[in-house]
């Protein structure tokens, strides 16, 4: 079973969007899919017009000393089941302030595991760091960071890209290191392409090649609870979409198999500082 975790410690960055239309792709692709949303705000569980009040598991269920994830009774989607957020995540936060707290999640996912029902798990977490989105790290293999290319996301990607490598060398090195995944670049934008590059030339291969252009049809699919698969399958936003998680799917194999490439194995950027803007001329 695959766990990948869908961050940035900068909001408005397509990252609600990008998990529920990986999740969507890869099910359409036969993997039984699962969302968890560790985010106490529930953006997508509203998004996919879910009402945690009338669920009998949230991902608050997950913070019980005997949980299984595999027990957790889930919300059908269409291409992929969801564990919803729930309304009383930030109250319940303040009392998750140990150490161990961070480890609450794999334990669960570890406890009954050869009862695992899913080849695939994507969280969704809040875009700042918590307590939650860290249980989310220590449970997963794999971390995508969307980011807009613009100066605040591209500082925020960053930030997440420190923060997976500090989780990986510290609490989870079966994580493996981010991987960024561009999402609303309009080509016509110089900044979008001098962002573009710097990224391209400071992280290489950890960048997917497939980028997610702006696309009315994946603003309209959010507005009604669907997907763009559903609603436009033939659009742009589903064609990027479908190529970005058969790029992911590569990626991983390749680490998998151990044919990927990873000159800074891992270790933390050269720099904390945010980036220059690049130059536009």
């Amino acid at each position: 079973m695959r766990v990948f975790t869908i961050c940035n410690h900068k909001g408005g960055t397509g990252k609600t969007t990008t998990v529920i239309h990986i999740a969507a792709a890869m099910g359409l692709s036969g993997h039984r899919t699962l969302v968890i949303d560790l985010d106490p705000q529930g953006f997508l569980t509203r998004t996919m017009g879910v009402n945690p009040d009338t669920c009998s598991d949230t991902a608050l269920s997950l913070f019980d000393p005997d949980a299984s994830l595999w027990d957790c009774d889930t919300v059908e989607m269409n291409g992929f089941d969801l564990l919803p957020s729930s309304n009383r995540l930030t109250r319940e936060m303040r009392d998750l302030n140990k150490p161990t707290d961070v480890l609450w999640i794999r334990e669960a996912i570890e406890r009954k595991a050869d009862e695992a029902a899913y080849d695939t798990v994507l969280f969704d977490t809040a875009a700042a760091v918590t307590v939650y989105s860290l249980n989310a790290l220590v449970a997963s293999q794999y971390a995508v960071i969307p980011v807009l290319p613009e100066y605040q996301s591209v500082v925020g990607a960053e930030q997440t890209y420190q923060t997976v490598a500090m989780v990986r060398k510290r609490l989870n090195p079966e994580l493996h290191p981010s991987m960024f995944l561009f999402t609303q670049v309009d080509e016509r934008k110089r900044l979008h392409s001098a962002y573009r590059s710097y990224m391209r030339k400071k992280y290489t291969h950890r960048v997917l090649d497939t980028i997610i252009r702006t696309s009315t049809s994946l603003t309209e699919a959010s507005e009604d609870g669907e997907t763009v698969f559903d609603t436009d399958p033939q659009s742009k936003g589903a064609r990027n979409y479908a190529n970005a998680t058969d790029d992911l799917l590569r990626r991983v194999e390749a680490y998998e198999e151990g044919n990927a490439t990873t000159p800074s194995n891992g270790q933390l950027v050269s720099s904390t500082s945010p980036p220059e803007t690049p130059s536009l001329s």
